[in-house]
């Protein structure tokens, strides 16, 4: 079994749980204790656009009961407005209110300020990092689809 790929299969968890302590740290510092970090995320992956929740499961980032429960949630907080599709009344689009995009801004500020901190030699280990991340992305992918080939 090749090492280096299990390796990268546990940092890929630790980064993701480290980035949502980020985050959780951030929503701390903004004042914000009503939704977590999980949340957040949600918010800054919808961000201007308009989306439906269908979108957001097929995209990958969240399954369906989650994402249902924290739409319920954002919702209810002030963070999201939601409203039926005119041509399909069981679709349901998403948008960010006045609240929303001002956290989805605070944390695009983060973002901001993170990646000014990287050195250049950073900056290309990043960007080969990210090819040979979307070709893992897509052996899983596949994968999913086709299982073992």
């Amino acid at each position: 079994m090749n090492n280096a790929y299990l390796d990268i299969v546990r940092l890929v968890e630790r980064l993701h749980r480290h980035f949502l302590d980020v985050l959780r740290t951030e929503l701390r510092q903004m004042g914000i204790d009503d939704i977590n970090a999980v949340q957040a995320l949600l918010l800054y992956n919808i961000g201007e656009d308009e989306v439906v929740i269908r979108d957001l499961k097929d995209r990958g980032y969240y399954h369906g009961s989650n994402v249902s429960y924290n739409i319920k949630k954002l919702t209810e907080f002030g963070y999201l407005t939601q409203e039926r599709c005119a041509h399909d009344r069981r679709s349901v689009r998403l948008r960010l209110t006045d609240k929303g995009m001002a956290l989805c801004n605070g944390i695009r500020d983060l973002q901001t300020h993170l990646s000014s901190r990287l050195s250049p030699e950073m900056e290309d280990g990043l960007e080969k990092a990210n090819g040979t991340m979307l070709e893992l992305e897509r052996l899983w992918t596949d994968f999913i689809r086709y299982g073992r080939r």
